[in-house]
């Protein structure tokens, strides 16, 4: 998938549901970017986790988290300043921008941040779609049992499975006083199998994910 394309999911997934744009992050690092002030930046993310954990054939925990939010950072010499937004609105990113800048002296004049017009290509290294759309419950449970069943098959001295399925969709996006402005997004998934087999009394655990 292409730079603009992860550029234009960012947007639908950071900016436009608070009805923030470039223009305005430009302002809020300008307004950051006192000349005390070497470097300032703005951290969107937002995370979408989904798991599921199945043991003895049935599902016995599942989890869904969505979390949004901005970290600031402000550079002053060898001063860095930490700032977080829980929740991505205009309001609060200015007031985490300012308590971010309290560790340089104020006064002087602010400067004007212009985001390049085109950053340094990066290649893509997987697709941006979102694997937590990829099966429904129904299939997601029924890929959880189909592994149970399978691990079982191997061996007759296996006598428990334990099954779980991760995905993560992660959506990145970094505004910089230098001019940076870079998205990525993050589709992960992760299926594990754990079995337990069971000789004359002895057991051994095994795990592959």
């Amino acid at each position: 998938m292409s730079n603009s394309a992860h550029l234009e999911i960012a947007h639908k997934t950071l900016l436009t549901p608070s009805e923030i744009d470039q223009s305005k992050i430009e302002k809020i690092l300008g307004k950051m970017l006192v000349p005390s002030l070497d470097y300032a930046d703005l951290y969107f993310q937002s995370t979408h986790f989904e798991s599921w954990f199945l043991e003895e054939g049935m599902i016995k925990n599942g989890h869904f988290s969505i979390d949004k939010g901005v970290g600031i950072r402000a550079v002053s010499g060898e001063k860095t300043g930490f700032a977080y937004a829980d929740e991505i609105y205009l309001k609060a990113i200015e007031q985490a921008a300012t308590a971010a800048k309290t560790i340089a002296h104020h006064g002087g004049s602010k400067q004007k941040i212009t985001f390049a017009a085109k950053n340094q290509p990066i290649i893509p290294q997987y697709t941006a779609d979102n694997p937590l759309m990829g099966l429904n419950e129904a299939e997601k449970i029924d890929l959880l049992k189909k592994m149970d069943l399978a691990a079982r098959k191997i061996d007759p001295r296996i006598i428990q499975v334990m099954v779980s399925l991760a995905g993560v969709y992660e959506v990145i996006l970094i505004a910089a006083s230098d001019g940076t402005f870079a998205t990525d997004v993050r589709p992960l998934v992760r299926l594990n199998v754990e079995v337990i087999a069971e000789q004359k009394g002895r057991r051994e655990r095994g795990s592959m994910g």
